[in-house]
């Protein structure tokens, strides 16, 4: 039980610390005007296609995690309940809380963008289904030997 419970908890951490890290290292690439439409803060369509797959990898990578620490049962379908719950949570926070600025032309550091940009809804509540997923996907591969 307790495996399970570290299994879980760092499973999220992984999951969280590399999805920081590869959507801060992928802005810094390819900069504002490939991340943005044109003079706002809202994602533009190639940044969506790559955050459903930088979600999926991620979240795959934590369930693996997530089943090689837990050992034998369910902990990474109870990470992808934690995940899907948080996700929801907290993407409905965010996207009530964000306002539609303009966008300066000119470089934008990578935690304002963070800050400022806006997804569809849809976008927004979908993106932990996908999260879950990968998780379930990530902790079959541990059962799969």
């Amino acid at each position: 039980m307790v495996r399970s419970i570290i299994g879980v908890i760092v499973g999220y951490i992984v999951m969280v610390a590399l999805q920081i890290a590869a959507f801060m290292y992928i802005y810094n690439l390819m900069g504002p005007d490939w991340a943005f439409k044109t003079a706002t803060f809202q994602a533009s369509t190639r940044w969506h296609l790559m955050q459903f797959v930088v979600i999926l990898l991620t979240a795959a990578i934590a369930g693996l995690v997530c089943a090689l620490i837990a050992g034998r049962g369910k902990a990474s379908v109870a990470l992808a309940g934690l995940v899907l719950v948080i996700g929801m949570a907290l993407g409905i926070l965010s996207h009530s809380a964000r306002s539609a600025d303009s966008r300066p032309p000119g470089p934008i550091p990578g935690a304002e963008a963070m800050q400022k940009a806006t997804h569809p809804l849809w976008l927004v509540l979908i993106n932990p289904f996908i999260a879950g997923v990968g998780v379930i996907a990530g902790g079959s591969l541990r059962r799969a030997r």
